[in-house]
């Protein structure tokens, strides 16, 4: 039963589809601020070496008119403000008095020595903001521990990796709604135990679990939204579930310019997610997953209540074909498919045949990597938005809220021009943007932080296509598992992106040209794919070969 036929009766999108597509579409954005809540929790503050000299338990600010005469640092180009080192202060002289305490909150420079450098090992934080590193200073303070912080992004991207394949598997078998549910629920619940983790060992084990759950959700509410309006309207909710994404991620940014501590940011993210507990009674599962699984009683229930809030009538030969009175929904089929048995060799000699085929190898090969470069690119500059000069809150709201063109434009490109040069064209803007971004003067920051933005936007543009022409280049004997293949690959791009930032501690520009530079050679290695506007999908290997 063509479940898209239904839809052309009862209405591809109307009154039941837009009150259940908002319903499906808010949890991804609590997913989206859950997915990158980390980059506030677990960056790195402001601080510097306590100095007993000159300070006291009473008078322990971050900002303190001596510290530019007993702590190395420098001055910033763009604020003019000096910027302490974070580890190392400027040695006792030898006849000074090591407990000498400061008179009148004042501190000498003439007792220290600026030749010597001396290891503190007690620190004071910039009072307005918290991160995880405030609760664990011994454990995760100086250059020597900042891979710690990094660690906890990459860590969220292998719970990505790990829960996206399972989440997958569950809901073809158990439905999507219950476990769209279960995902959300475990999301929240996890991301709570975060908030109230009492080590970076309990953080960094919840941080996983949080990113298992996170990861069952955009998945599981872009299948809903799919499987519940008609053809000419798939493009469209795609696009907009990619709107919400964008604005829980510019929630995490605004949560943590109001609210400067980790663990409350943590919980504005992580608690409200478990009212979505009631969508079990709220939203209804898949219609077309239920006829797929021959529970033609319980999918009719959906269409007729589809039918009436859409103001459309059922017509007899959808009637005649239901027969709902005969549907019993605890009949399971014994056999799926005559030849099951085969199943498995068959699927091995699929794949040795893709392997032999040199173009489509060579087509694959590239494939892989323009997934990994765009989640390592696209991630990377997510992460890097708070290295940028000029207000770190900011900077990171409008290259979140800047993926809704990004997106906007790849819906308009790639019908209008085409898959491949939309890509590539994405590709090549976000190279020479991000390449151009890393070597403009902090003093000048605003050119810095507009290329910086047109690059995020070039690259959620690419990424929306490369989604598009994955699925429209491979055939269909291998579609679904090589578009899976592409994206499990892609988190690879993603583990190693939270590492990047780091590199900045050799040289200042080392992190945006190296996005620049992986974002250049995709574009110049997309230019050898075929085109696929207009095309038929190919359904066999010599189809996909000739595209």
């Amino acid at each position: 039963m063509d479940f898209d036929n239904i839809l052309d009766e009862i209405g591809e999108f109307g009154k039941f589809q837009l009150k259940n597509y908002i319903l499906v579409c808010l949890p991804v954005f609590y997913a989206a601020a859950n997915s990158l809540s980390y980059v506030f929790t677990s960056r790195a503050p402001n601080y510097r070496c306590s100095v007993p000299q000159c300070e006291n338990s009473d008078d322990t600010y971050y900002n303190q008119e001596w510290i530019k005469d007993v702590l190395p640092g420098s001055v910033s180009d763009t604020t003019g403000k000096f910027i302490p080192e974070q580890c190392f202060q400027y040695g006792l002289k030898d006849n000074i008095n090591e407990t000498l305490p400061s008179e009148n909150n004042t501190c000498l420079g003439l007792w220290f020595d600026s030749e010597v450098k001396t290891r503190c090992n007690e620190w004071i934080f910039d009072e307005h903001e918290t991160t995880i590193v405030n609760d664990w200073p011994n454990f995760l303070t100086c250059s020597e521990n900042q891979w710690k912080l990094a660690l906890v992004g990459s860590v969220h991207f292998f719970g990505i990796m790990m829960g996206s394949g399972v989440f997958g598997v569950i809901a073809d078998s158990y439905g999507r709604k219950k476990v769209f549910i279960v995902a959300i629920v475990f999301m929240s619940i996890t991301g709570v135990g975060q908030g109230l983790s009492n080590s970076y060992m309990m953080f960094i084990i919840f941080a996983f679990l949080n990113a298992v759950g996170t990861s069952g959700v955009y998945p599981l509410a872009f299948v809903l939204g799919v499987e519940m309006v008609g053809k000419n309207k798939r493009e469209m909710s795609g696009v907009v579930l990619n709107y919400f994404y964008s604005f829980g991620e510019a929630l995490v940014g605004i949560i943590a310019w109001i609210d400067n501590d980790w663990r409350n940011l943590q919980f504005w993210v992580s608690i409200p997610p478990i009212l979505f507990i009631f969508y079990y009674w709220l939203i209804p599962e898949s219609a077309r997953w239920l006829l797929a699984k021959q529970r033609n009683r319980k999918a009719f229930k959906i269409i007729k209540k589809a039918a009436a809030d859409n103001n459309k009538e059922i017509s007899q030969s959808i009637l005649d074909r239901f027969n709902p009175n005969n549907s019993n929904d605890d009949e399971r089929e014994k056999n799926l498919c005559d030849d099951a048995t085969n199943v498995d060799e068959e699927g091995v000699k699929v794949y040795l045949k893709l392997i032999k085929s040199r173009v489509l190898l060579i087509r694959c090969l590239i494939l892989f990597f323009v997934w990994g470069t765009n989640a390592f690119v696209y991630y990377g500059l997510s992460l890097n938005s708070v290295n940028l000069s000029g207000n770190i809150y900011l900077n990171f709201i409008l290259g979140c809220l800047i993926e809704i063109p990004g997106n906007t434009i790849a819906w308009i490109i790639m019908n209008k021009i085409g898959r491949k040069y939309s890509l590539v064209a994405s590709f090549l803007l976000c190279g020479v943007t991000c390449t151009a971004s890393a070597f403009v003067p902090e003093k000048i920051f605003g050119i810095q932080i507009f290329l910086f933005l047109v690059g995020k936007m070039a690259i959620t543009s690419s990424f929306a296509i490369v989604f598009v022409y994955s699925a429209e280049v491979m055939p269909t004997v291998i579609r679904s598992g090589g578009v899976g293949a592409f994206s499990t690959f892609s988190r690879l791009g993603a583990l190693l992106a939270p590492f990047v930032p780091l590199l900045k501690f050799i040289f200042d520009f080392l992190p945006l040209l190296i996005f620049g530079v992986f974002a250049f050679v995709a574009g110049i290695l997309s230019i050898s794919l075929p085109e696929t506007l207009g095309k038929k999908l190919p359904d066999s290997f010599e189809e996909a070969e000739n595209i």
